[in-house]
């Protein structure tokens, strides 16, 4: 019995891996728009709906059927950037879209020039595209196409030249254009006493996989917003990794190894592959109809007093039930009970009937074997 509910062929293998990749997106979904915690929320409502299906509590499954069916609107117009994003990057993943390779003369220059700015305290805001295109979330600028250089960097942002407020966009080894307005981010927790340009920077960095370089005209520091965090470097020295780690996370570089995004990627694997291996085990196999053969033991009740049961043949009974897996694996016990209040009236053989066997509602009564029952009794 177990092993043939445990039976696994390859259409199930696929099944479970196709879910498990989903819920895997799913979790790191929620991680990047931080939701995890109202994702293990809405799990737990879940799990109390399926309770409540399983009890048989139809007022609280209704109302939370009805609590689901608003909460898909809901959710679409809460995440409605966040889905679209998704969806984006799906069809970037699908089509095999990369961004434009640079090579290392052009990170080096960016890093010179916003090392430049730096010193001078010349604020500067610089985007470096990934793979996802960057069209509905910048406005306006002015189209340049120029190759990335250092003495082109400065310029752009020198405070007399008419562009110097708005941001660089930089894709692959090609300075696409320049003046350009990002969208403002809004989270003050993040952004405390910076200015437009690291709102613009976080703005941007919270709708796109860009990585956005923002340069500070009061302090002269460099920060750089990706993933929807806003971080300022120690060393102007470090925006080299950073934009390696961000060229590898496109796809342009090979991805470097971190022990913490590695163990956090395992955990978010384990738990996406636990979950669709469960969800199969108790949702594939389980709703499967199948025949079942048990071995019923006879119990007789209501003897009357002035008899004394002696002998109940067979004392045992074969009865085929039909019904799913999961109803088989959760019935612990099945009887067939005897109502011996008959034997007053010289009765002594009982078929074997629907209304005389205890078992779950959800499985069907076939047949037994034997179809019928005798017992003998004594008078006192």
């Amino acid at each position: 019995m177990v092993y043939s509910f445990l039976n696994l062929g390859w259409s199930d293998v696929v099944d479970v891996g196709v879910v498990a990749f989903l819920l895997w997106a799913l979790i790191a979904w929620t991680r990047r728009v931080h939701a995890t915690q109202s994702l293990l929320g809405l799990g737990f409502l879940g799990l109390v709906y399926l309770v409540a299906l399983q009890l048989e509590l139809q007022l609280t499954a209704w109302i939370f059927q009805g609590f689901f069916a608003a909460l898909v609107i809901l959710l679409v117009v809460v995440f409605q950037d966040d889905l679209r994003r998704l969806f984006e990057r799906i069809a970037a993943v699908g089509l095999r879209r990369r961004p434009p390779t640079p090579d290392g003369g052009t990170t080096s220059e960016l890093v010179r020039a916003a090392t430049q700015l730096g010193r001078s305290h010349t604020g500067a805001l610089v985007v470096v595209q990934g793979r996802e295109p960057l069209g509905r979330h910048v406005q306006g600028g002015v189209v340049a196409d120029a190759r990335v250089t250092t003495e082109l960097l400065l310029s752009i942002f020198t405070p007399e030249a008419p562009g110097h407020d708005g941001a660089v966009v930089v894709a692959g080894d090609r300075i696409e254009r320049f003046a350009t307005h990002l969208p403002l981010s809004d989270d003050r927790d993040q952004l405390a006493d910076r200015g437009t340009r690291h709102a613009a920077a976080l703005g941007l960095a919270e709708l796109s996989d860009a990585l956005c370089v923002a340069v500070s005209e009061e302090r002269g520091t460099i920060s750089v917003a990706v993933g929807g965090q806003l971080r300022t470097l120690s060393k102007p020295e470090h925006l080299m990794g950073e934009l390696r780690h961000h060229l590898a996370r496109s796809g342009s570089l090979p991805a470097p190894r971190h022990w913490r995004n590695w163990r956090r990627g395992l955990l978010d694997s384990f738990a996406a592959l636990f979950l669709a291996v469960a969800g199969w085990f108790f949702l594939v196999p389980g709703a499967t109809i199948v025949q079942v053969t048990r071995e019923i033991p006879v119990v007789v009740e209501n003897m009357p007093n002035e008899y004394k049961l002696e002998k109940v043949e067979p004392a045992t009974v074969e009865v085929t039930f039909e019904g799913s897996r999961r109803a088989f694996l959760l019935t612990d016990n099945i009887d067939l009970i005897i109502d011996a209040s008959l034997v007053r009236l010289g009765r002594r053989t009982f078929a074997v009937e629907h209304d005389a066997l205890n078992h779950p509602e959800d499985l069907k009564f076939l047949r037994a074997k034997p179809s019928k029952v005798r017992v003998t009794v004594r008078q006192n």
